[in-house]
């Protein structure tokens, strides 16, 4: 019995080998892909819900709710409005006269996107009790006046108003409340499994709540990204079923008593009262169809107050009142704008619902998109293999034009939310797979081929195809690139005059190193680093330039108008303010030279960055600026290929410190129409002679004209560097140079 039972497994698996090869691995790996991929919509994951809601986000950016009525008008507590009144909260009482006023002109519904939940301080008896020096006859009549609650509550009874309340995440201790009695009906399952939950509800003061007609929650829970796409209808707080503040509002619009919850086994469908059948999704919420930011949706509540609105914009439509004011505004994110005041949220909310042009998403669409996946995808795996790989691309193309075309008509016609991202991500996976298994076949059959006849048969040529290079390498390139070097001049001088105030500190390095960064980068060059009060810059990677040395001249020269610029602000700001101030100055160094250019670092970190000799020099020469008194030293290849452009000075030819090979060096005084003026000929052509004769041992030539060249200098721009080389001479003079000088200076210092 056991032989004849093995046998007949043993045939059961050897037959359905035989047709899974008949049907086809691949095909039959497709289905079980489909069962999966079915099974991932059932889940619904965050990715695959984010990806459906940003779909139906486009929807509304490309086809937004047109606004055809305003039967919604925002009561704006606005800047306007507490610069008239005073600042927030208002006393009880005037918010009585604002729905009273509104009352008077014939609101259908007033509701408040705020909550009451504290005794107006104001109210007379307590008012009574912080004054001081009152006499006890004015305290015990303040005490004997209403409360400005009692005030507000006696103008809500007659009112048709509906108070804020929220839900909070913890529970909160109620008072025994007396409300009027609004019915909740059910037509079908419980639909409190699938309600929004708030553990806890933050009401008003119960003399308000006793008395307002209606209560609704006006807590909006944003999607996982913020943005708020749907609003609760009906919600579960603290153990009740609550309808939303804008559902309350039209049910004290059409006088019921009573909120029907339609819901089944999915999930609610819709909430109703008579007039009015909103469909939500299973938790209750409605997908809200937002139109533009609208202006015209606000009235000022100082207006209202004033008597400066008329019955027109008043009377029988809706009024919600909360505010826009900067400190008092509760923000929301919407697919159409990035702010909008949470009220107008509501307000959208009642116009969609009033103007009938709310969207849904009804319980069948999941089935629906789940059948449209099993269709297309059974559709895919029984195709593939009979069409040629064009004909199957344009098959696909096809379908991703119906689902795409289908879920739009739903939404502009319907205004139905079908998803068609889940039967386009199930059919183009099942497509993928039975691509790539046609790629891996024919890669198996190439295996075989060559194995097959590889002993009798020269290899073939391997051919490399670099589909594309590698985005994220380590190493680089090499290129004639100019460097930049600029640092602060007395910066721990500076440093200490903000000990006490390290933000002040953080505040002068950001308004210093802008203006020198936007210099860089207007000019072409690309930021290396900040480090400090330091920026390392170069030019020529990773763009092309064939100017380099010369843009990153112009960005020095433009780095220190700038900040003498910023120089003149300062001591302004310091002058009016009584302070000392310290002029910032700064030293630049620039060189030309081969570098390596590209990402540095290690597998984990790296940072597009050069290295080089050439930025060792540049370095060097930005210490180098405060020795010479110059604040722009640049190397003898960045000077030569300059040299044209603007006014450089030849003032040293040396070895810095870490280096064998000399270096002539050059001040970058000024552009081409410094170059071109008398003045700077003059200083040229002695420091020419100054330089020759320094070269040349002749010390009383090179002083003389150190002397000449200081009168010709009425700026005084170059006395330290005329300074610098007396006190050479002087030292030359006693301790002469050996016989084989050439005029080379070893520097000592970085």
């Amino acid at each position: 019995m056991g032989h004849a039972i093995l046998k007949w497994v043993v045939r059961f698996f050897a037959r359905l080998r035989r047709y899974a090869r008949m049907f086809g691995y691949a095909r039959l790996l497709c289905l079980l892909l489909l069962v999966g991929m079915i099974g991932l919509r059932v889940a619904d994951p965050f990715p695959l819900e984010e990806l459906r809601v940003r779909t139906f986000d486009a929807y509304q950016v490309l086809q937004p709710r047109k606004i055809t009525q305003r039967p919604v008008v925002i009561i704006d507590i606005d800047e306007k409005s507490l610069a008239r009144f005073g600042q927030w909260p208002w006393p009880r009482t005037r918010v009585a006269d604002l729905v009273q006023r509104l009352t008077d002109l014939g609101a259908a519904a007033i509701a408040f996107d705020i909550v009451f939940a504290e005794e107006d301080r104001l109210s007379p008896a307590i008012a009574a009790d912080t004054f001081r020096d009152l006499d006890q006859v004015s305290r015990d009549r303040l005490r004997s006046l209403p409360s400005n609650d009692q005030v507000f509550a006696d103008v809500l009874r007659k009112s048709p108003a509906v108070l804020g309340e929220s839900g909070l995440p913890k529970f909160v201790k109620q008072p025994e409340l007396k409300l009027p009695l609004t019915g909740l009906a059910t037509l079908g399952d419980d639909p409190r499994p699938f309600l929004l939950q708030f553990p806890g509800l933050l009401r008003n003061i119960p003399i308000l709540e006793e008395a307002a007609p209606g209560r609704g929650l006006f807590t909006i829970r944003t999607e996982r990204d913020g943005i708020v796409r749907r609003v609760p209808m009906i919600m579960q707080a603290q153990g009740d079923l609550m309808p939303s503040l804008t559902f309350e509002m039209l049910r004290i619009v059409t006088k019921s008593d009573t909120i029907l919850i339609k819901s089944d086994e999915a999930g609610v469908k819709s909430v109703a009262v008579p007039g009015f059948e909103i469909p939500t999704d299973r938790n209750g919420q409605l997908w809200v169809h937002f139109a533009k930011h609208d202006a015209a949706r606000y009235v000022s509540a100082a207006d209202i107050l004033e008597g400066k609105v008329g019955p027109d914009q008043i009377s029988r439509k809706l009024m919600l009142i909360g505010t826009s004011a900067v400190g008092l505004l509760d923000v929301k994110t919407t697919p159409l704008d990035p702010v909008m005041p949470g009220v107008e949220v509501h307000a959208q909310v009642l116009e969609a619902a009033l103007t009938r042009s709310v969207l849904s998403q009804p319980n069948y669409a999941v089935g629906a998109e789940i059948l449209t996946a099993i269709l297309f995808g059974i559709a895919i795996i029984w195709l593939a293999p009979i069409l040629s790989a064009i004909m199957l691309l344009l098959f696909g193309g096809v379908i991703v034009a119906i689902m795409v075309a289908a879920s739009w008509y739903f939404f502009i016609e319907h205004r139905l939310l079908i998803d068609f991202t889940f039967p386009l991500i199930a059919s183009t996976s099942i497509y993928l797979v039975l691509v790539f298994s046609s790629y891996f076949r024919e890669q198996a059959q190439r295996r075989r081929i060559r194995s097959a006849f590889g002993q009798y048969l020269s290899p073939a040529l391997v051919e490399q195809l670099a589909q594309s290079p590698e985005k994220l390498v380590l190493g680089g390139e090499e290129r004639n690139m100019t460097i930049m070097f600029s640092d602060v001049r007395g910066f721990t001088t500076i440093s200490e005059s903000f000990k006490s105030d390290p933000q002040g500190l953080t505040s002068l390095m950001n308004r210093f190193l802008t203006p020198l960064t936007n210099a860089i980068l207007d000019r072409k060059g690309t930021i290396d680093k900040y480090m400090g009060d330091a920026i390392m810059a170069f030019w020529n990677a990773p763009i092309n330039d064939e100017v380099h040395q010369i843009n990153a001249c112009n960005a020095a020269l433009d780095m220190i108008d700038r900040i003498e610029a910023l120089n003149v602000e300062r001591e302004r700001e310091a002058n009016e303010a009584g302070k000392p101030f310290i002029p910032m100055k700064v030293g630049i160094g620039l060189n030309t030279g081969t570098c390596v250019v590209g990402n540095m670092g290690s597998n984990l970190r790296f940072d597009y960055s050069v290295l080089g000799d050439a930025v060792n020099l540049a370095s060097r020469l930005e210490g180098q600026s405060k020795s010479y008194g110059v604040p722009i030293i640049a190397g003898s290849a960045t000077a030569l290929a300059a040299k044209d452009k603007f006014a450089i000075l030849e003032i040293d030819f040396i070895t810095v410190k870490g280096k064998k090979e000399p270096e002539v060096i050059y001040a970058v005084v000024g552009r081409e129409d410094v170059a071109q003026s008398g003045r700077f000929q003059r200083i040229r052509n002695l420091c020419i002679e100054m330089l020759a004769c320094y070269r040349g041992r002749d010390w009383d030539g090179a002083l003389a004209a150190i002397a000449k060249s200081r009168v010709a200098d009425e700026a005084k721009d170059f006395g330290a560097l005329y300074d610098l080389y007396a006190e050479r001479i002087e030292a030359f003079r006693k301790t002469p140079p050996p016989d084989d000088w050439d005029g080379v200076v070893a520097l000592t210092t970085k």
